[in-house]
């Protein structure tokens, strides 16, 4: 009878042991993503691994967040919608590499970071919206939509929101700077109201005949299709797939980031993995409308049907280094003040 006490302490250390264990299992990601665009994803990896996921969602602002949490900062990844975001986010130093032998195998080289401080999950392709039944084209260059015939037709989300500066910064890149602002004050003498709202409301823009032009996602064109309060937008649009004169059309990314003070990096790396996974790359196709980043994963077939992104021969690493001088471009040019007088 004398080992009863120290089997209760066994017994007892044990069972702490594997509590502790089950607590671990989660991993805390901070991300920019529109929650109902990424939480069925979550849900689907929390139910195949047992590893709780953690969010914080935002609009913006989160790398700043965790460079200001510090060492105490919860997250272990950062999800964002634009690969200037996570480039940014690399300058703060808030990041280590996100580089596995599984990352490397299943993501081509143009959608990770040449240092390995990010890693892209989705892809989406920055497309012209143009009314059916106004615009004759079928085929546009991001060039044209500064072209003088689209004055007062022009509708755009703000020029300062990373989609569009991300544009920009694609367009520093392709154009160099001194066209880049002639390319960005002939889109805001194009414009037929203020920048405003998002790209959605691009498309009902257009659909009022307030506007016949615009720049949108790719993805928000199946999401409008789904929507049957939005699916009068979309019938009202064609989409057409443009490029610059050089030929290349703009792709920007979903990716990720691993915090420099991750916690739960084993768990982090899991969910990286997983979400470049065939399951997760599929899911993102079929439900996000996005375009996968592992080769041979179909995309969805509405958007499939607009054509093939042209791929662009510059890196994502270089368009990114533009972002500070895209951001400035556009507020040169007073943009988001709408249309001159």
């Amino acid at each position: 009878m004398t080992d009863t006490p120290l089997k209760t302490l066994l017994a007892a250390s044990l069972l702490a042991g594997l509590s502790a264990a089950a607590s671990a299992q989660e991993v805390n990601l901070y991300t920019h993503r529109e929650p109902a665009l990424i939480k069925p994803l979550l849900d689907k990896f929390t139910a195949e691994t047992g590893v709780k996921v953690n969010v914080v969602f935002a609009a913006s602002g989160l790398a700043e967040r965790i460079q200001s949490e510090g060492e105490k900062s919860p997250a272990d990844l950062l999800l964002s919608v634009d690969v200037s975001t996570l480039t940014h986010a690399a300058s703060l130093g808030i990041t280590q590499p996100i580089v596995t032998p599984a990352l490397e195998k299943a993501v081509p080289a143009q959608f990770r970071a040449k240092d390995g401080q990010w890693v892209a999950v989705s892809a989406r392709a920055r497309v012209i919206y143009a009314s059916k039944d106004r615009v004759k084209d079928n085929a546009l260059t991001y060039e044209d939509l500064a072209d003088p015939r689209f004055k007062g037709k022009l509708c755009t989300r703000p020029g300062t929101h990373a989609y569009n500066t991300g544009l920009a910064a694609a367009a520093i890149a392709h154009l160099g700077a001194e066209k880049a602002e002639a390319w960005a004050r002939g889109m805001r003498a194009n414009l037929a109201k203020k920048p405003a709202g998002g790209d959605r409301d691009v498309a009902k823009d257009i659909a009022a005949g307030a506007c016949d032009i615009g720049v949108g996602n790719m993805y928000y064109v199946g999401l409008m299709q789904k929507d049957p309060n939005q699916k009068a937008w979309v019938e009202a649009i064609k989409v057409i797939m443009p490029t610059f004169k050089d030929g290349a059309t703009h792709m920007n990314i979903s990716g990720l980031v691993l915090t420099k003070n991750a916690k739960n990096k084993a768990e982090a790396i899991k969910l990286a993995e997983w979400l470049v996974g065939k399951g997760a790359q599929q899911q993102y196709a079929a439900d996000n409308f996005e375009y996968p980043v592992v080769p041979g994963i179909a995309v969805e077939a509405s958007i499939a049907g607009f054509g093939q992104p042209k791929a662009d021969k510059i890196p994502l690493d270089d368009i990114a280094k533009n972002r500070k001088a895209a951001s400035e471009l556009m507020e040169k040019v007073g943009y988001d003040l709408g249309p001159q007088g």
